[in-house]
């Protein structure tokens, strides 16, 4: 069999995969291939090396057999050897297994992990690289120094959710520590607060920069396995070394295709705004822009500090609950008696000492079809409403059944699986709103039909 894996290009020049697969007694065994002709621009066939499995579980390591998958792509130490982690579990602790080797075909076990943290279940589809401190371009895989922090991200099993923390790398000891606070479990901080699983970067030496995959999973009984990737984003590091920021790569741009702008105008409660039928925008396959200024917060609702779960809380607060300042933001997928929709919005709380802003992605009335799966997500958005020069901006990209969604410059992140009945293809409708009692005022509202794409 073939899993998850990772290619490494190496000193060479040339790539090589190493990946999952089962051996005859149904373990977990790593695996090398090459390509077969180099030359082939597409590396379209690959061969497996002989001395396949180059990794295994034994008694002397002592490794989980059904717990031991997912390699990373490999680094390159000071030390002349390449490096890589794959992802286990021992009882509740999950592992990232430290491996090296000098020609990539001979590996040792390190005697430590490069990390380990308690009661996270298994790490699956491990991810390990450098980010820079002061800069939006991405950093090569083997690069150290004290201009990089390095971020350790793992597909937390039980909760399928893509967590990461961002820390050290000492390099001597082989040794990954988080920064102090970080969390390291799913409370902490994740790629994407929605449907999103299995991501995994890689360097793209050509420009410059970092760039992320993720699956979107099958959300619908009825559609069987069928999940495919999301759109490619550009990651990076904030200026305050806090978190990882995303947007998708420029060339998304290249599909767009009709566009419209609607001028500044207030939304006052209550209120729904559509962009008219008539700008020939196909609302089921869409890229959208909505800029918010920051409203007046008097009107805040009062949080309550029992609210640590933003799921949840936007779970009890949907789109349909009238607040005080939110919930605004984009009805899409939308039928025209809007029966159905998708609605991806803000809400604005007064805590005791500061304001706390919440983004969800709301998809209970997404689908008239009762079992499709509708969950509601949310996360925080680390912005200070008191800020004027601050805004409340969201990029959602529209693809019929999927929406992307990403919150004030890609601070936060939801995707949603959808299956509307009746907003679907020319029936479906794109709508700003405010169901809140304070007025918000939307600066900007960009929105362009999306070309199909174009693969070979």
């Amino acid at each position: 069999g073939c899993w998850s894996g990772s290619t490494t290009i190496l000193r060479d020049g040339k790539p090589y995969i190493l990946y999952t697969g089962m051996n005859e007694e149904n373990q977990q065994v790593q695996n090398l291939a090459c390509p077969k002709n180099l030359s082939d621009p597409y590396l379209r066939e690959w061969v497996k090396a002989p001395e396949n499995p180059v990794m295994s579980p034994t008694t002397l390591n002592q490794l989980d057999a059904s717990s031991f998958r997912d390699p990373t792509t490999a680094w390159l130490g000071l030390d002349g050897r390449y490096k890589v982690i794959i992802g286990n579990k021992r009882d509740r602790l999950g592992r990232a297994i430290l491996y090296r080797s000098k020609d990539f075909i001979h590996w040792i076990k390190a005697k430590n992990p490069l990390h380990s943290a308690n009661d996270t279940g298994m790490w699956e589809c491990p991810d390990f690289f450098p980010v820079f401190k002061n800069s939006l371009n991405g950093a090569e895989t083997s690069m150290i120094g004290s201009d990089v922090r390095h971020v350790l991200k793992v597909s937390l099993s039980d909760a399928q959710y893509d967590h990461y923390t961002i820390g050290t790398y000492n390099h001597d000891n082989d040794i990954y520590v988080p920064d102090k606070g970080s969390v390291d479990n799913s409370s902490g901080l994740g790629y994407d607060s929605g449907n999103f699983y299995a991501s995994k970067t890689f360097f793209d030496s050509e420009k410059d920069r970092r760039i992320l995959w993720g699956w979107i999973k099958e959300s619908s009984s009825v559609k069987g396995w069928s999940g495919l990737q999301a759109v490619p984003r550009t990651i990076w590091l904030d200026s305050f070394g806090k978190q990882l920021l995303q947007w998708p790569i420029k060339e998304i741009q290249k599909l767009r295709g009709r566009h419209t702008n609607i001028p500044t105008q207030i939304l006052k409660g209550g209120s729904i705004l559509e962009v008219p039928v008539n700008t020939g925008i196909t609302a089921s396959q869409a890229d959208v822009e909505i800029v918010f200024e920051m409203p007046d917060l008097k009107n805040a609702e009062k949080s309550n500090s029992s609210w640590t779960n933003p799921r949840e809380l936007c779970s009890q607060k949907g789109a349909g609950v009238k607040g005080g300042v939110g919930p605004f933001g984009l009805l899409v997928l939308a039928s025209h008696g809007l029966q159905e929709y998708t609605a991806i919005f803000f809400r604005i709380f007064k805590a005791q000492s500061n304001y706390v802003v919440l983004m969800c992605s709301d998809q209970s009335r997404s689908s008239l079809n009762e079992d499709n799966d509708k969950t509601i997500y949310g996360t925080f958005v680390d912005v200070d409403p008191t800020v004027l020069a601050e805004k409340l901006s969201l990029r959602t990209l529209i693809d019929h059944s999927i929406v992307e969604s990403f919150g004030c410059g890609g601070k936060s992140i939801i995707t949603a699986r959808v299956y509307p009945t009746l907003a679907i293809n020319d029936e479906a409708h794109l709508y700003a709103f405010n169901n809140g009692t304070q007025q918000v005022k939307m600066l900007t509202f960009s929105a362009w039909s999306m070309k199909e794409a174009q693969i070979n």
